[in-house]
């Protein structure tokens, strides 16, 4: 069995989208306006697989309005203009009625009551989402791509959410759901990571996972079929015991 000692972290960061709520709610709810504005979130999308690539910049505003320029065929303004009207304003209205996956926020609340920092880093604007479930306020550091200049995995919004934490980047455990973009983009810096495994099908009887990497092992928990079973229970389990353990079953 292999362990992860936790007992050196001193802060617990998350991912917002597809991490504190099931991702297919939001889109489910904004597909009418995915279709009505379908080629330009195509193109939006090849935009942003350029800025993954892209290194971080302090113009990262710009720098994605001038690569949507080109796709758009418009000027670097009226691009800059359509991502905001189009993408950071236009997404908002879809969040006002999305609610949190189930003891999301009770859990980041215990964890300020136990003395632990919380952050979140996001690839978009936190401010999409208001007041993110009440959950802002008790954030330490809450950050955007807009803010840390570039898009997960970059090394730099991680390094940045550390630096605005005052913590080591070995002092935090970063939460998140995708493997390439949260766990392997927070693992280069040498963060403890959590990678959150939701099945598309988990209220048909498919289980959640949790799996702990470090140095280079991987350690992983798997919930019963219930989606009520949720895997924030898995973590804070975790941080309540400071130690992680293989090959262990949890339930909730």
């Amino acid at each position: 069995m292999n362990n992860v000692d936790l007992s050196e972290i001193k802060a617990v960061a998350f991912d917002i989208d597809g991490t504190l709520y099931r991702a297919w709610r939001f889109n489910l709810r904004a597909t009418p306006y995915f279709v009505c504005h379908s080629i330009f979130f195509l193109k939006y999308g090849l935009v942003r697989n350029i800025m993954r690539k892209t290194p971080a910049s302090p113009e990262f505003i710009k720098l994605q309005a001038s690569f949507m320029a080109k796709k758009l065929r418009c000027s670097p303004e009226e691009a800059e203009q359509r991502l905001e009207k189009i993408v950071y304003k236009g997404f908002e209205k879809y969040f006002v009625n999305i609610k949190p996956c189930k003891g999301a926020i009770e859990f980041i609340g215990k964890l300020k009551e136990k003395g632990y920092k919380v952050g979140l880093l996001s690839d978009f604007p936190p401010d999409q989402k208001g007041s993110i479930w009440g959950v802002r306020d008790l954030c330490d550091v809450v950050l955007g791509s807009e803010d840390t200049g570039a898009l997960k995995p970059d090394s730099t919004p991680f390094l940045k959410l550390a630096e605005a934490l005052q913590l080591a980047p070995e002092q935090i455990l970063y939460v998140g759901n995708h493997h390439k973009y949260d766990v392997l983009g927070a693992k280069q810096t040498g963060m403890r990571t959590a990678w959150l495994i939701l099945p598309h099908l988990g209220w048909l009887g498919k289980s959640l996972r949790l799996r702990i990497l470090h140095s280079g092992t991987i350690t992983s928990w798997t919930t019963g079929s219930s989606e009520k079973k949720k895997i924030i229970t898995l973590i804070q389990n975790q941080i309540d015991n400071k130690k992680l353990g293989g090959d262990k079953k949890w339930k909730s």
